[in-house]
């Protein structure tokens, strides 16, 4: 199936990451994570709002009674809706930062980390809840990257990137994940992924310069190619959820890639699903 490509808003950050919509807002939140910042992406009027942060930045989602919840170098903060910031849960690990964090069909943050260097063994992914407590969940990985749930949020789906693998864990609000398996080996380094209506999970590949589609039972079903090399994540966004918008990076990218760090969109690839809302 052909996909067409768009540039939604031409850029040059340094590590475009984290894209997921903000319903209320009607906006793309996404990140660059080297540049301390939080973007906000309007498609209706093309307008890039920039909230800068004191740290790195991994991910940024919505929080139910308004701001946003942050995954940052020293661990998971909140911004209310006035702007103001206070850290929910502090884990500051020399050498490492928060990378890729999703909200969870539990309410929780389930954000990632990963150590600077890249050390083998060094990441974790844990589960933050609104009152800040903090559980690790898997505390062996190394880049702790892309998270998503299955339509009836009775699979959530991961990825360590170098294991160059989608793996998949049963999971309930009550329980939280188990029994951790494989899911589909990728042919390259999976970044940020999503999940959309019918079960399908979309992977960006980093340094891959496109994005794969997958089924619920592990087949490849298409790819879009991007015309940026450092593909790094994807999310469905626009009012009904239909587009499919993609992030860049020009860290690690060609000195020829004109479009690297910029934001682009595939009209029409599928149908999205809601994002809830950080509980607090």
């Amino acid at each position: 199936m052909e996909h067409r490509i768009e540039i939604a808003l031409p850029s040059r950050v340094r590590l475009g990451e984290g894209p997921g919509w903000h319903a209320a807002a009607g906006v793309l939140l996404w990140v660059d994570i080297l540049g301390n910042e939080v973007h906000a992406y309007d498609p209706a009027t093309g307008a890039d709002t920039v909230r800068h942060t004191a740290q790195h930045v991994g991910a940024a989602r919505p929080r139910a009674g308004g701001g946003l919840v942050v995954n940052l170098r020293d661990g998971v903060g909140l911004y209310d809706a006035d702007g103001a910031f206070r850290w929910l849960a502090e884990h500051p690990v020399p050498g490492c930062r928060g990378n890729d964090a999703a909200v969870g069909p539990d309410g929780a943050l389930w954000a990632g980390t990963m150590r600077y260097d890249e050390a083998p063994g060094g990441g974790r992914l844990r589960r933050v809840t609104p009152d800040g407590g903090t559980t690790t969940v898997l505390d062996d990985v190394t880049v702790s990257n892309g998270i998503a749930w299955s339509p009836d949020g009775r699979l959530m789906y991961y990825a360590d990137t170098p294991t160059r693998r989608i793996d998949v864990f049963d999971f309930s609000p009550e329980e939280g994940a188990a029994r951790r398996r494989a899911f589909v080996s990728v042919p390259g380094l999976p970044d940020g992924l999503t999940a959309d209506a019918e079960g399908r999970i979309w992977v960006a590949l980093w340094g891959g310069g496109r994005v794969l589609c997958y089924t619920p039972g592990g087949d490849l079903d298409r790819t879009v190619e991007v015309p940026a090399a450092q593909t790094t994540a994807c999310a469905f966004g626009g009012p009904d959820l239909r587009d499919l918008y993609i992030t860049t990076a020009t860290v690690g990218a060609p000195k020829d890639d004109p479009h690297g760090g910029s934001l682009f969109v595939v009209p029409g690839a599928g149908q999205g699903l809601p994002s809830p809302a950080f509980a607090a």
